[in-house]
């Protein structure tokens, strides 16, 4: 990619060569039209004073006299070398005057041919391979005419003359102009430089804010929006050394307990205490590997500014009775009864991120699983308005006091012992906060835990808006 001085200077020019071109080529056609003007006027006012010469009254002597002179004076031989455009002007012009068809006076550079037949006023005539411009007025006596008259090739040049004259000190200024531009440009573009220098020579470890003030204001925005990201960058390195940690102290214990029954399993004398070991060990795994997929899904929805994945369009009545009948056998395993109460409602769908509504569920009822006894029951409900579906899972537990319910949304928070590992709550929390809803921990009318969680039907699209 070509640098930014390169390229702006190229525009730069661009549009000031385009411009020139065309104001020079406006210039030139009006400077060339003023120039014919000029030339014309020049030409009339010529003849006017010619005409003021033989009009005078004077006698007849005096003026075969005074015809005389002016024929001695316009018969004069040229320069010998030809004359400049600019200094030799008056020397271009030719003179005729004729009386009826007799020439009384010519000049000695006007033509050969006589120009008696032109038409009274301004005219062009081709005499030979030479174009002339002539003015022919017509005097009071109806036998004599003034005729004036300027070769064409010569107005041209003095025209081509007038205009590089006005061109050429911006043709001397384009490579000064050039070398400005540069300078101005690398002087302009100093801060981003510095900008880029610093961001190089940084250690990649180093997550602090850019410090680069005073900056231009275009640059402010996007030292602003550097910060912006390290800051974020910064916050999910702490986030993410966090959630390790826990990790790995939430991991360190289940797996000692299984190193542990596997010894007791190898080391056992007998049957039944080898079966013993190994329904424990197995118990073990289940739960550890209950806990590796929390924490997976734990991590998948953390960060919350992750780019959000393929939209569906999911029926949550179903979806909530598809995972609840994969559920039924646990609840038989522990004896509990599950329940579904769903209110009247014509339209059940909304936007969700694919598995959301499952792992929703999945994470509710098994929390309160958990908490509720032996014999106990589980109830699920579900009711809709226009913009918001909203679940609610009842238990038969002990509950939550209302101080600890605030906490126990956080993970490896647990509300008592034999509480799992303390994420499924943090699971809802963020999957309800990504569809853009609302978690409450409330009373049930059982005396156990309500847990409502209300859900937008189109969050999703709202927030892809925003992204």
């Amino acid at each position: 990619m070509r640098s930014i001085r390169r390229r702006t200077l190229g525009l730069v020019l661009l549009v000031f060569g385009v411009s020139m071109f065309i104001i020079g080529f406006i210039s030139y056609r009006f400077a060339a039209q003023e120039i014919e003007e000029l030339h014309d006027r020049s030409l009339a006012q010529n003849a006017r004073l010619l005409e003021g010469l033989l009009q005078a009254p004077l006698p007849t002597q005096d003026r075969t006299l005074l015809l005389q002179s002016l024929e001695n004076a316009l018969l004069q031989p040229g320069a010998i070398e030809p004359p400049d455009l600019s200094d030799g002007y008056t020397h271009q012009l030719a003179f005729q005057l004729w009386e009826g068809n007799q020439l009384l006076l010519r000049s000695d550079n006007a033509p050969t041919p006589p120009l008696v037949s032109q038409p009274v006023g301004y005219s062009t005539a081709i005499l030979g391979e030479q174009a002339w411009r002539v003015y022919v007025l017509s005097l009071a006596d109806a036998n004599k005419r003034v005729i004036v008259s300027e070769r064409q090739d010569v107005r041209a040049a003095l025209t081509r003359e007038v205009a590089l004259r006005t061109l050429l000190p911006d043709l001397i200024g384009l490579p000064l102009l050039t070398l400005l531009l540069w300078w101005s440009i690398g002087w302009g573009l100093a801060p981003l430089s510095r900008m880029a220098e610093q961001i190089r020579s940084r250690d990649p470890n180093n997550l602090q804010p850019l410090s680069l003030q005073p900056l231009p204001q275009e640059l402010d925005t996007i030292a602003g929006a550097l910060n912006r990201l390290l800051a974020r960058l910064q916050q999910m390195r702490i986030r993410e050394k966090r959630f390790i940690a826990d990790a790995t102290h939430e991991l360190r214990t289940p797996l000692a307990i299984l190193d542990l029954h596997a010894q007791n399993a190898l080391a056992a004398d007998n049957r039944a205490d080898r079966e013993e070991s190994l329904h424990h060990l197995r118990s073990g795994v289940a739960r550890s590997t209950r806990l590796v997929a929390q924490l997976l899904t734990l991590a998948r929805l953390d960060p919350e500014e992750e780019p959000l994945p393929e939209i569906r369009h999911a029926d949550v009545r179903q979806e909530t009775q598809e995972t609840l009948a994969k559920l039924l056998p646990l609840a038989t395993e522990r004896r509990q009864q599950l329940h579904m109460e769903v209110e009247e409602q014509q339209s059940w769908l909304m936007e969700e991120e694919p598995g959301a509504i499952e792992t929703l569920v999945q994470n509710l009822v098994g929390n309160a699983f958990q908490h509720s006894p032996p014999s106990g029951a589980v109830t699920v409900h579900l009711s809709a308005s226009h913009h918001h579906i909203t679940l609610m899972v009842d238990d038969q537990g002990k509950g939550i006091p209302p101080s600890e319910r605030s906490r126990v949304v956080e993970r490896f928070q647990r509300a008592g012992p034999g509480a799992g590992a303390g994420l499924g709550l943090s699971i809802v929390e963020r999957i309800v906060k990504r569809h853009g809803g609302t978690l409450l921990l409330e009373e049930a009318p059982s005396g156990g835990l309500r847990v409502r969680a209300t859900l937008a039907r189109d969050a999703l699209t709202q927030r892809q808006a925003k992204e």
